[in-house]
């Protein structure tokens, strides 16, 4: 795929969804990082049930550490994985306040060290809460950068790496939304909507899905 292509592709993509954001609700850099951590094999619909219940509650390191493990899983347990979870939840909690002033960090470093914090998880809050040019590469953005042509690769970590070259520079701070909705309600896995895409005449999947029969 040629850079005028890209180009386009984005440009449509900005054209109808100009301001996209996350579909996790929170309020602060903290809560993003906390919905980011639970939605790990999860839907952020089934992150939002729970943090909806939980930050009135305690949305602040030293609210939800002073719950400790067994006052959070109540609030999480209809979460995947809810358990290890709720221990990673606590121990950050423990570093943001011993480390880093009850604050969460800025940097790429400080972040992947804190449990349950991978890549992608660092990526969407350097992204999401502070405004920096990163792409979290999920299962969504790894099949449509495949499937599209944009981005192709063999894993998340070399998506991601040509994501940050071909990616033209004045949407690049958006393209991760972008591309996570396009793939979560256009280019799902099993059948992709190619008949309704905006940039279905771009793409170059090959075996592009038709209008279903009473669509």
């Amino acid at each position: 795929m040629n850079a005028s292509i890209r180009q386009a592709i984005f440009a449509r993509l900005k054209a109808q969804n100009p301001h996209p954001t996350t579909e996790l609700e929170y309020t602060t850099p903290f809560e993003l990082l906390i919905a980011v951590l639970l939605s790990a094999q999860a839907t952020d619909v089934s992150v939002n049930k729970a943090t909806r219940k939980l930050y009135p509650v305690a949305n602040t390191p030293q609210a939800i550490y002073a719950l400790g493990v067994d006052g959070l899983i109540p609030y999480i347990q209809t979460i995947g994985l809810f358990r290890t979870k709720a221990k990673n939840v606590i121990e950050t909690c423990r570093i943001l306040m011993a480390e880093h002033d009850g604050q969460v960090p800025r940097t790429r470093e400080a972040l992947e060290a804190l449990p349950g914090v991978g890549r992608k998880t660092a990526n969407v809050v350097m992204n999401t809460a502070f405004g920096e040019p990163t792409i979290a590469v999920d299962t969504h953005i790894f099949r449509v950068s495949n499937r599209t042509g944009i981005a192709p690769g063999k894993n998340v970590e070399i998506v991601e790496e040509k994501l940050m070259k071909v990616v033209p520079a004045e949407y690049r701070m958006d393209a991760h939304h972008w591309l996570i909705l396009h793939g979560r309600y256009t280019c799902l896995a099993r059948t992709p909507k190619c008949w309704n895409c905006m940039i279905a005449d771009l793409c170059e999947f090959k075996q592009k899905t038709p209008v279903p029969k009473g669509a």
